[in-house]
C-alpha cells in the first residue's frame, strides 16, 4: 500500500485499459484501477489532486456503515424487496418456510436458518422477475441471449459473457423494479456493444431515456441491497 498525501490506496489493478479510475469501495478502501504504463509516483500525485474527492466519498462511505447493522429476523423488522420495506411475522402454523403477504411471514421452525430462507427466496423471485424483465426487453430490441443466472455478487450488479450468458446479483430484487430494468438493459445492450462507449450509451438511452438517474441510486443506495 502506498500513502500519497495520507489517502491510504488500498489496492491497485493495472489493465488495459487506458485511463485510471479511483473506485471507493463500500467499506471505504480506496482502490485504483490504472492502465500498466502508469507508475505509483504518477498514480500517487494523481490520488493527492482528487484527495478532497477520496475524502469526502469514505466519509460517506463511513457514515453508511454505522447505519447499517446486521439482521436479527425478529417481529416487526423490516426488509426489502422490489424497493418496499416489508414488516417480519415470525409465525408458527405455516409450511411455506417464507412467503411474502403484505408482510413477510417466516415460520418459525426455518428461524435456525433465516438468513439462508431468505436468501433463497430472494434468488426465486429475483430469477422470476429478472427472467421476465429480459425478455420484455429483449423483444424490444432483437436481442438474443443464451441465459440468465443469478449471483452471489455483492458489488457487480450485472455481467454479460462473450457467450451471451446474462448474469445478475439476487440482491437487485431489492431494488425498486425501474433499477432493477436499468441493470437488465445494461447488459442486454452488452449483447451489441462489449464497451461503454457512446454507441453503448445511446442505446441504453433509447431504452431507458432516464438511465442517469437510476446508476445514481444505485451509487446511493446499492449499500442497502443486502443482509
Amino acid at each position: 500500500m502506498i500513502k500519497p498525501s495520507k489517502v491510504q490506496i488500498e489496492k491497485i489493478i493495472r489493465t488495459k485499459r487506458k485511463t485510471i479510475a479511483l473506485q471507493v469501495t463500500d467499506d471505504a478502501k480506496l482502490i485504483i484501477r490504472a492502465p500498466f504504463n502508469l507508475d505509483d509516483e504518477t498514480i500517487a500525485e494523481i490520488v493527492s489532486k482528487h484527495r478532497r474527492w477520496v475524502e469526502k466519498k469514505q466519509k460517506e462511505a463511513s457514515t453508511r456503515n454505522q447505519k447499517l447493522f446486521p439482521k436479527e429476523f425478529v417481529n416487526g423488522e423490516g426488509f426489502l424487496y422490489l424497493g418496499r420495506y416489508y414488516k417480519l411475522n415470525i409465525v408458527e402454523d405455516q409450511s411455506e418456510p417464507l412467503k411474502l403477504e403484505g408482510a413477510f411471514h417466516l415460520s418459525r421452525h426455518a428461524l435456525p436458518r433465516a438468513k439462508e430462507t431468505f436468501i433463497q427466496w430472494y434468488k426465486d423471485k429475483a430469477f422470476e422477475k429478472i427472467s421476465e424483465r429480459v425478455d420484455l426487453y429483449a423483444k424490444k430490441r432483437g436481442l438474443k441471449y443464451n441465459k440468465i443466472n443469478i449471483t452471489n455478487a455483492q458489488k457487480r450488479w450485472g455481467s454479460c459473457s462473450f457467450r451471451g450468458n446474462l448474469n445478475f446479483s439476487w440482491r437487485l430484487i431489492m431494488a425498486p423494479l425501474s433499477v432493477l430494468d436499468y441493470v437488465v438493459i445494461h447488459e442486454l445492450v452488452h449483447l451489441e456493444e462489449r464497451n461503454h462507449a457512446k454507441s453503448f450509451w445511446d442505446k441504453v438511452r433509447m431504452l431507458m431515456p432516464d438511465y442517469e438517474g437510476h446508476i445514481e441510486w444505485l451509487k446511493k443506495n446499492g449499500y442497502l441491497l443486502n443482509l
